[in-house]
């Protein structure tokens, strides 16, 4: 079982390099960072997980940024996107964030991906929440096109360009794994199709257990034609419930990530020192 750290990354957090060499130090394999380019004061749709929106989503700084301070301050650790919203962001420019950011980390980055919950926000970006979900498909297609193809071009109903040069290309080969995150089913129905791994998301209304699912999702992809142990599972959100974490790896779930709050080393670093024990209680 493979561990990693998420954190909201702000100008009062830890930065982004203590976190990630704390990770790596204590034999965690990524650090994962989230994305929101703004929070508009109105609001069309509830927060996923209930309640009122934490001060972190306001303030958190640009995933790609962030992570390339965690990369140049680490060696072996991973860095990924948990959640880059990509329905929010231009698809010629982000193939080249990804493709730059796996180059300066050789090789180390995780392109986890998202279609988002805020319709406020991503109006504000010029997309329509109604349509975002194949908005979103087809801008991870031109993304594919540019990061494998020596003159990519793209024609879809939202993205639409002919042959073009766009470098560099990324390091991993045919390029860096793509996680879908999100709730049952939909994103297991997003993870299938253009994915390389799956981030599932429990929420509070949440009815079945994510146990449960796992095998669901596994049987999705068998009826779709992918290999399902060619989609690995990563979790978020986790608690350091060994028994639990046990029963995930039992289920052949990759990975899990325990989500920090944006804090300093005082806070974070005694959490993380307890995540160890964990890790060996899991791993031996």
């Amino acid at each position: 079982m493979k561990f990693g750290g998420s954190m909201f990354f702000t100008d009062y957090s830890m930065t982004p390099a203590a976190l990630a060499r704390a990770l790596e130090e204590r034999g965690f394999d990524i650090v994962w960072a989230p994305e929101h380019s703004h929070i508009p004061l109105s609001r069309k749709t509830p927060f996923v997980m209930g309640g009122d929106l934490p001060k972190r989503y306001y303030d958190v700084m640009d995933p790609f940024v962030t992570l390339t301070a965690a990369a140049m301050a680490t060696k072996t650790l991973k860095i990924g996107t948990g959640v880059c919203l990509i329905a929010q962001r231009d698809p010629i420019q982000t193939a080249k964030l990804v493709a730059s950011i796996d180059q300066v980390s050789g090789g180390r980055f995780v392109f986890g991906v998202g279609n988002g919950w805020n319709q406020d926000e991503m109006e504000n970006h010029g997309t329509a929440f109604a349509t975002r979900h194949k908005l979103a498909r087809e801008r991870i297609e031109a993304m594919k096109a540019i990061w494998t193809q020596s003159k990519p071009e793209y024609h879809g109903e939202f993205i639409d360009f002919g042959p073009m040069m766009a470098w560099p290309k990324p390091v991993q080969k045919p390029h860096p794994p793509i996680v879908v995150g999100g709730a049952f089913p939909y994103s297991a129905r997003r993870a299938i199709r253009y994915g390389d791994g799956w981030m599932p998301q429990v929420t509070p209304s949440a009815t079945t257990p994510l146990m449960d699912l796992i095998p669901r999702f596994r049987q999705m992809a068998a009826e779709a034609g992918r290999d399902p142990a060619s989609l690995g599972i990563s979790i978020g959100g986790q608690g350091p419930d060994i028994d639990l974490i046990k029963r995930y790896a039992d289920q052949g779930v990759e990975r899990v990530s325990v989500s920090l709050l944006s804090e300093k080393e005082a806070t974070i670093l005694p959490i993380l020192d307890q995540w160890v024990e964990v890790i060996r209680a899991v791993n031996g």
